[in-house]
């Protein structure tokens, strides 16, 4: 990799000669402008306001406006002169944990490689002794014609470099969060936390940039004279007014595109018992209803062979009931018969 800058990280009285480098690049694609009539570049030339003509990058230094707008020139010369200790070195000036970096402050990201054999042990030094103390290191170095703040920390077998911004650079979220009094209840906490759980973790490394390789196949259409692809339909979703709905919905949502949807629909159905219709249910609940409450428990306790032999012996004691009554008048009448002819007798 091509250094940018090379100095020395000053570790107290150790000197650590190194060079630093891009520790990120960026993947997006540039356009040029264009006319659109006949595709010709678009150019920017540089021109002096008050001589009216262009002018070379030689002839172009830098100037301070004034707040009534006079130019004040200030020289390379005059920059060489500022008190930075800085202008070659990184001074490491702190040491502290890692959680007390706002990331709001993260800026840049670079690579120290150490530069040539003398710096091997100094820069394994100041590395082992990062990773023992779980700490970072905040410095200061100049860079692009400005002091700034940098945090070192332990990136593999490397040390690595933020840019951070200085505190007074980062504004205070005044006037962002909402003004009214807001009550969220525990119900969509908990709905919240599901939502998040159904989600999970993710490997950064599995993340790409989609908006990219579409605008690649745009291009690629477009080089080789065919029709661009065109766009899906966005997904046509309708409003949820309710924040519960909106979570339900969600949890729901995770859980399908996660494969999880249909396990969950399976075990729904093994659970589901069917229940009976409003005919058979008020047909069954009048008829509880005529018998008494000591059969119903009787009847309910036999089975269905029991029941049938207890009504087999009803309708014999029934039968046998008849025949007695059948027998009783005509027993009477010959009681009286013989009553009377004993009268006559007498």
């Amino acid at each position: 990799m091509r250094s940018i800058w090379n100095g020395a990280i000053s570790f107290g009285l150790v000197s650590i000669p190194i060079k630093l480098v891009n520790a990120t690049e960026s993947h997006s694609i540039s356009f040029r402008q264009v006319h659109t009539e006949d595709n010709g570049r678009i150019r920017y030339r540089k021109f002096c306001e008050l001589e009216d003509r262009e002018v070379t990058q030689s002839e172009i230094g830098k100037g301070y406006e004034d707040a009534d707008g006079s130019i004040v020139p200030i020289t390379d010369e005059d920059l060489s002169h500022l008190p930075i200790p800085t202008a070659r070195t990184i001074e490491i000036v702190a040491f502290v944990p890692a959680d007390r970096i706002d990331p709001l402050q993260m800026d840049a990201a670079y690579y120290l490689a150490a530069s040539g054999a003398p710096a091997a042990k100094p820069y394994t030094l100041l590395r082992e002794a990062l990773k023992r103390s779980n700490k970072v290191a905040i410095a200061k170095y100049a860079l692009r014609g400005r002091e700034r703040l940098g945090m070192l920390r332990v990136v593999g077998d490397a040390i690595a470099m933020h840019g951070l911004l200085w505190p007074d650079e980062v504004r205070a979220p005044e006037g962002v969060a909402p003004d009214v009094d807001v009550t969220v209840r525990d119900k969509e906490l908990d709905l919240a936390d599901a939502l998040m759980d159904t989600l999970g973790e993710v490997e950064l490394e599995d993340l790409h940039d989609e908006y990219r390789e579409a605008l690649e196949e745009v291009i690629a259409a477009k080089a080789a004279g065919e029709a661009p692809p065109e766009a899906p339909e966005p997904a046509k979703g309708g409003k949820v007014l309710d924040l519960m709905a909106a979570l339900e919905k969600s949890v729901r949502a995770a859980k399908e595109s996660r494969g999880e949807g249909a396990e969950a629909a399976e075990i729904e159905e093994a659970q589901v018992t069917p229940l009976p219709s409003k005919k058979s249910a008020s047909g069954a609940r009048k008829a509880a209803a005529k018998r008494p409450a000591a059969k119903k428990t009787a009847t309910a306790k036999k089975p269905a062979s029991a029941k049938k032999s207890a009504t087999a012996k009803t309708a014999k004691k029934a039968t046998a009931t008849k025949s007695t009554a059948k027998k009783t008048p005509a027993k009477k009448a010959t009681a009286k018969k013989t009553a009377a002819s004993r009268k006559r007798s007498a």
